[in-house]
């Protein structure tokens, strides 16, 4: 038996020291990662309601039901935004869910493996489009083709319905419901993917077996399989959709009115906040615009808790299966 040189011994003490103070300092130092999240979200919600408190002792509950937006009177409320925020993402998700999870089916179930990959990498690289450049394709190329054929044709056959009346601006509810759904597509196609990818193989096998055909066996044991997932995945598309800005902005016209017609000029929370911060003056004015961004804060939380839970549900019965 070779005896080590005292070099050598000294070496490995000072490894195993090393190996022995990281394990020691690694959990900790990740706990403390863990805390500095906690404290941000925390902080950020104190600063927000903090900032907030003028206007909500002055205006309370009824804040939320005012169409009023008068900064010479002081005289705020949120309901236009809450409801140009609801109609636009409501839009949004009609036009992208359909697209979405049909892309996410054909890309895990029905794609050749040489057409996946290529797909796949270009539905992503659309997430990474920053916002204000969707926004300037929006104002430039999608405004005037929403405008005509779009709002006049809709105009022309459907105008007796409240929602398709009105001059056809092309800037208005319907272009930022377009823009949101290109900008949330990419979101929902690629969790859906996820989750179609974890249905096990089984539950396609045992409906072929039976007889069923391929659409039988995707509708009836596939699609039921991840309901969890692919809802997880819509509710987290609407979180992104709720909170966009830049993209909005620009194509939806800034009117803070209500109006039932998707031809019609509104705002959002988001695209409110961003018009008239720079101009906000008295803790009133300013502490009624931090209010809708706490409303939109706490309710793009709740879209999002709601939408993990969805996803770690489709974990657990998965885990569960295998």
């Amino acid at each position: 038996m070779l005896l080590k040189s005292p070099a050598r011994r000294a070496v490995d003490w000072l490894a195993l020291r090393a190996t022995s103070l990281g394990d020691a300092v690694f959990p900790h130092l990740t706990l403390v990662f863990a805390l500095v999240m906690i404290g941000i979200l925390l902080g950020i919600i104190a600063t927000l309601s903090a900032d907030a408190m003028p206007a909500i002792r002055k205006f309370g509950l009824p804040f939320f039901g005012s169409s009023a937006w008068n900064p010479v009177r002081e005289e705020f409320g949120a309901l236009p935004a809450l409801y140009g925020t609801l109609l636009s993402s409501t839009i949004g998700l009609v036009i992208a869910v359909p697209i979405s999870i049909g892309t996410a089916i054909f890309l895990s179930e029905l794609a050749p493996a040489w057409l996946r990959a290529p797909v796949s990498f270009l539905v992503e690289m659309l997430a990474a489009i920053p916002s204000v450049i969707i926004g300037l394709w929006g104002l430039f190329i999608l405004v005037p083709f929403v405008r005509s054929p779009v709002e006049s044709w809709l105009g022309d056959k459907l105008g007796f319905l409240p929602f398709f009346q009105g001059p056809p601006f092309g800037v208005g509810f319907l272009a930022a419901g377009i823009i949101l759904a290109i900008m949330v597509i990419p979101i929902i196609t690629a969790l859906s993917r996820d989750a179609l990818r974890a249905v096990p193989d089984s539950q396609r096998e045992a409906m072929l077996a039976l007889g069923a055909t391929r659409w039988e066996a995707i509708s009836r044991a596939v699609l039921p399989y991840c309901r969890s997932g692919l809802v997880g995945a819509v509710l987290l598309g609407l979180g992104r959709a709720l909170g966009e800005t830049m993209a909005v902005t620009m194509v939806i016209g800034n009117s803070y009115a209500l109006t039932a017609s998707l031809f019609g000029l509104g705002n959002t929370i988001a695209s409110k906040i961003a018009n008239e911060f720079n101009e906000a003056s008295g803790e009133i004015f300013i502490g009624s615009l931090v209010e809708l961004a706490l409303i939109l804060f706490a309710v793009t939380l709740l879209v999002n808790v709601l939408a993990r839970l969805m996803v770690w549900r489709m974990t657990a019965v998965k885990a569960a299966k295998e």
